[in-house]
């Protein structure tokens, strides 16, 4: 996205940086291996090749997971071992594939499989394809002058723009995705039949253009038109890659009304629908959004598909608006939510993300059949791992940018941060640490503006400025300005206290009515069955207990230490009701150690909880 200044942002440290290496060094080889073992490049390999045998796989958009793994590649492909070998063989067979009229679905093109080409919008996810296939070849081109993808990509979007186009059949695809990223193949190309189609993607939602099977049209948030949705709905990545979609449509388009409920939209889903880990979905059945309130803890969905959905959308709204409070969420969605779907090692994942896990729970993460009780190494619809490698790759295209001759600073890295002719150098160990340093390394001459976030949770924020003392700051709808005339050398030091802080639960979501749930910073910290003595069932919480809890750096994290009560065992049979205040006494003290929910599931299968009972004060 290019709306002000170009910035360019490289990370130099830090958590962020760490978990780059990560993807390099563990993660990317590992995605390459498991896809090269599903069958992946032979299901393109068959087209010109039948005997190399069937088509691998129960789905027709296992073409994307080599997209997304592309994606990332263009970001690292000289530095994570065999990339570069596997970047060219899989665009080497993406060109042989491709149809002469620049069709590209290795399982509809496939000579045993008896459905056609767009014979199936609802389930077929062509468009989705191609909407991944775009998104791989804009970043090869961009970060490689790589063009091969994107000459591939264009031939197939524009079968699209012919066939589906303003003169051509009305549909919309079961999947959204390709509507983001049509935006930014006219953003690359300056074609604009690209942004018109785009366009025309989230006009024609809910004007009866897909046949609904199996699910009625809210699952494809395709029930009523765009504008009018009344609440996120449906499936929970859909959803999100929509209004994901539809932002960039706004952002290029300018279309206020589109704006209007795409901030409708997203505040009623903060509000209502968005767990406290930043996750997206309550439902295993339909993967989808629940209804306000619906947000159990053991059941919540949360996919990390979804939650990468969430936070492409909410750098959307920030480019559109500059509002901070989109990139609270983003934060909170990276640290939380999407970090919880890779293991510590970087090889192994969750499809969903609960935020409980009981004693004897026994089904699978993406309902798979058998093998590992947590993370596994790879799933037989395995959209998460590859999307994962993608963003990993791309989190410094999402730390700043330069709009209205301020340079924002809206996600908190050690990193070097260009805009122009200004260039200035983060050094922080922020998660763990809220103390945040910038040094001016070049600056032009005259006044120069950089803006920088406070989080809303960091209520006692301190900004020391050049030649002078530190002083409180609150910020202006969560930002404070600096304006000056910079020169090289000069330090800005912001501080964002982390105390330890507690979390109660709105009182219309019963799954977690009088619980309380502990954070520090952007993190949500949970306790696992390995750190405490008691059940982590029967553990009893107060917020003043959370206040006091202590912060100690563990390895290469920073954990909480505090005393917490225990519950006396339930009744077998039957809970009498109590006429006195709903929150329990406590019959014994442990001493309990809280980790940074995205680090929970890296050892044994025990019981896990965010949300603990609440116990009385002064019990």
């Amino acid at each position: 996205m290019s709306h002000g200044t170009e910035v360019k942002v490289e990370l130099t440290g830090g958590l962020l940086h760490a978990w780059q290496r990560r993807n390099r060094e563990a993660t990317i080889p590992h995605a390459i291996a498991e896809l090269r073992k599903a069958g992946n490049l032979e299901n393109l390999r068959r087209l010109a090749d039948p005997s190399v045998g069937p088509y691998r796989g129960r789905y027709p958009f296992l073409d994307t997971d080599l997209y997304k793994t592309l994606e990332g590649l263009a970001y690292e492909v000289d530095r994570a071992a065999g990339a570069r070998e596997f970047f060219d063989e899989v665009v080497g067979l993406l060109e042989q594939a491709q149809a002469e009229d620049g069709y590209l679905n290795s399982y509809f093109q496939d000579p045993d499989q008896p459905k056609q080409p767009w014979s199936d919008l609802g389930w077929g996810h062509e468009l989705y394809n191609l909407g991944h296939l775009i998104q791989a070849a804009v970043a090869a081109q961009r970060q490689l002058g790589d063009d091969r993808l994107l000459t591939i990509a264009r031939r197939f979007a524009d079968l699209v723009v012919r066939k589906y186009g303003e003169h051509g059949e009305e549909v919309v695809d079961g999947h959204p995705e390709v509507e983001m990223a049509l935006v930014e193949l006219y953003r690359e190309t300056g074609d604009e039949d690209y942004l018109t189609q785009a366009r025309l993607f989230v006009d024609r939602r809910g004007q009866g253009k897909l046949e609904h099977t199996i699910f009625p049209g809210e699952y494809f948030q395709d029930h009523v038109p765009f504008r009018e949705l009344p609440s996120v709905t449906g499936h929970a990545v859909r959803m999100a890659y929509l209004a994901a979609g539809a932002t960039d449509v706004y952002l290029e388009t300018g279309d206020e009304t589109l704006l209007t409920a795409l901030e409708r939209l997203w505040e009623d889903m903060v509000a209502t629908k968005l767990y406290l880990t930043g996750g997206l979905g309550s439902r295993h059945s339909d993967e989808a959004i629940g209804d306000r309130y619906e947000l159990p803890s053991e059941r919540a969905y949360a996919e990390t598909c979804a939650a990468i959905a969430t936070m492409q959308w909410a750098w959307r709204m920030f480019v559109a608006t500059g509002k901070a409070s989109y990139l609270d969420v983003y934060e909170t969605v990276l640290y939380n939510a999407y970090a919880v779907g890779l293991s510590a090692d970087g090889t192994a994942f969750f499809y969903d993300n609960p935020l409980q896990r009981r004693p004897d729970h026994e089904q699978r993460s993406g309902a798979e059949d058998g093998g590992e009780l947590l993370r596994r190494a790879w799933f037989g619809c395995p959209c998460c791992p590859p999307n994962i490698v993608r963003w990993m790759s791309e989190l410094q295209d999402h730390v700043a940018v330069a709009r209205d001759s301020i340079l924002y600073v809206g996600v908190y890295a050690d990193a070097r941060i260009t805009a122009g002719d200004l260039t200035v150098s983060v050094s922080t160990s922020y998660p763990w640490d809220g103390e945040i340093t910038l040094t001016v390394e070049d600056a032009p001459a005259g006044e120069r503006a950089i803006g920088l976030r406070i989080p809303a949770w960091a209520t006692e924020a301190t900004l020391a400025l050049p030649g002078a003392d530190e002083a409180p700051v609150s910020g202006d709808d969560g930002w404070v300005t600096v304006r000056r005339t910079f020169v090289p050398g000069d330090v800005v030091r912001l501080t964002l206290p982390m105390a330890p802080r507690a979390h109660g639960s709105h009182p219309h979501l019963d799954a977690t009515r009088d619980a309380i749930a502990v954070a520090r910073g952007p993190l949500v910290y949970c306790v696992e069955q390995q750190d405490t003595t008691a059940p982590v069932d029967d553990l009893l919480l107060t917020a003043r207990a959370v206040g006091t809890a202590t912060a100690r750096q563990q390895d290469d994290h920073v954990v909480l230490e505090l005393t917490a009560g225990v519950a006396p065992e339930p009744a077998k049979e039957l809970y009498p009701v109590s006429t006195e205040a709903s929150n329990e006494s406590a019959v014994a003290r442990v001493p309990v150690t809280f980790v940074p929910y995205f680090r929970w599931g890296n050892r044994q299968a025990l019981a896990m909880r965010v949300w603990l009972r609440t116990e009385r004060e002064g019990s």
